[in-house]
């Protein structure tokens, strides 16, 4: 597995273990989920081979995160819902190919908190497991456009003329944070987010950020 990931490192990840389930229905794809997660200070507490047996695990084991194969036995999605569910502080990540659409938003109207694909560099899998325990969502760079693309030709029309990174400085302005929290998070300079408020602004004809966003929230 490699590159289609956006998870820089941090040096704030925590120093607490996180603990792990890993449902795959390959023994081998499981060992070398565990020996990556292990090997970056996770925990794998559970390990399951289908989703039934994953849904067990997580009520059991109330684990800091699920990592859920997309082609588990049984309904990788009603599996996911299952927890989701039971155990809503255990988030859910599936885990496989490139989705469709369908599977993609199936995935996320099921409660999952992510979707990272089978080419993900996978020494990068524990600090996305870890974010995404403290609240986080996870998804590679293309799924990220997709879902983008998706979100304003169902919802928002007066959105389409935003690039994909204003959407993005949109939705952190959105979260409440600041012009230099949202260069940090996008590791950008300040000037350059400076410059993506305004076009976004203008392209939504609203005078200030409190208007951009009360007119996305109204929307």
């Amino acid at each position: 597995m490699s590159g289609d990931d956006s998870y820089p490192a941090r040096q704030d990840e925590p120093t607490e273990p996180t603990r792990v389930l890993v449902a795959d229905s390959c023994s081998a794809t499981r060992a070398g989920l565990r020996l990556a997660l292990e090997a970056a200070g996770c925990s794998v507490c559970a390990e399951a081979v289908d989703a039934p047996s994953a849904v067990e695990a997580a009520l059991r084991e109330r684990p800091d995160g699920c990592l859920l194969d997309t082609a588990l036995s049984g309904d990788s999605i009603t599996a996911a819902a299952a927890i989701h569910s039971n155990v809503p502080d255990a988030p859910v990540i599936m885990f496989g190919h490139s989705p469709s659409d369908g599977e993609l938003f199936a995935a996320l109207d099921a409660g999952a908190s992510g979707y990272l694909t089978r080419d993900m560099d996978p020494d990068r899998l524990a600090i996305v497991l870890r974010r995404v325990s403290a609240g986080e969502a996870a998804f590679s760079r293309t799924l990220v456009a997709r879902l983008i693309q998706e979100f304003r030709r169902r919802h928002l029309p007066l959105l389409r003329d935003l690039t994909n990174r204003e959407f993005e400085v949109l939705e952190l302005l959105c979260q409440g944070l600041r012009t230099a929290e949202i260069a940090d998070r996008l590791f950008v300079a300040r000037v350059t987010v400076r410059t993506h408020i305004a076009s976004i602004l203008r392209k939504l004809g609203v005078p200030d950020r409190r208007s951009a966003i009360r007119l996305l929230d109204e929307s």
